[in-house]
């Protein structure tokens, strides 16, 4: 059984474009999307409505959920750079796409796989990629899942934690590790690797800064320099 999981595509048809045919190219029995689909880069209209049209099942990702319900606890900075973008995008995709993502689960299963967004239970909950495995162990064995994916902190990597795996599938759009290749990950017969693929960089960041969406100077710099740069920080 061969499932492919592509998350935080970030509205970066560019990049989706490049996994998607790398995906075909492998041709896994399943694939499922891990959220964060659409907040960041133009694409987003046709990165959801290619997903429907494939038919993919999925996950609620943190930026998502912000469409509709963004998190009191926000700094004041970042809160307004996250509702400039949020209204930008909620114009962009239109509420018939807004709906649909309102219906993604938390939480997807299959065999011994299972996916969340971030933590489990939490979406905005940041579990770095070089947490101890007493702090793995302690988010993700609460999935009671030989092979626990999040996604979320844009960082690939698989890692035996003790008693099972832990994946992260990176993204799609807005690699955050240094390396500006998208990434998703392939999981064969319940063992996970991680996939980079090139794509057009430049492209997708001279469609983003002709768009006319908020904050795409410090956008466009995050893609081009696989970096966080925290919203409301420039």
């Amino acid at each position: 059984m061969k499932i492919g999981i592509v998350s935080d595509v970030h509205g970066n048809l560019h990049g989706f474009e490049a996994v998607l045919a790398d995906v075909e190219s492998v041709q896994p029995d399943l694939v499922v999307h891990g959220g964060d689909l659409v907040l960041g880069l133009p694409g987003a209209p046709m990165v959801v409505d290619r997903i429907r049209e494939l038919g993919w099942p999925g996950v609620l990702g943190n930026t998502d959920q912000a469409l509709w319900d963004l998190p009191e606890w926000l700094p004041e900075q970042a809160r307004a750079a996250f509702e400039r973008r949020i209204h930008a995008a909620v114009e962009l995709i239109g509420q018939d796409r807004v709906d649909w993502l309102r219906k993604l689960p938390l939480e997807y299963r299959w065999g011994p796989l299972a996916l969340t967004h971030a933590a489990p239970g939490n979406l905005w909950d940041m579990v770095p990629k070089d947490a101890d495995d007493e702090r793995m162990r302690e988010v993700f064995g609460r999935l009671q899942a030989p092979l626990a994916v999040y996604c979320h902190i844009h960082t690939p990597f698989v890692r035996d934690v003790g008693g099972f795996t832990v994946a992260n599938t990176g993204s799609a759009g807005m690699p955050f590790d240094g390396d500006v290749r998208a990434s998703w990950l392939l999981v064969i017969d319940g063992r996970a690797e991680v996939r980079r693929v090139e794509y057009d960089v430049e492209a997708a960041v001279d469609e983003l800064l002709h768009s006319g969406l908020p904050d795409a100077e410090v956008i466009a710099e995050s893609v081009r320099t696989a970096t966080f740069i925290p919203p409301g920080s420039r």
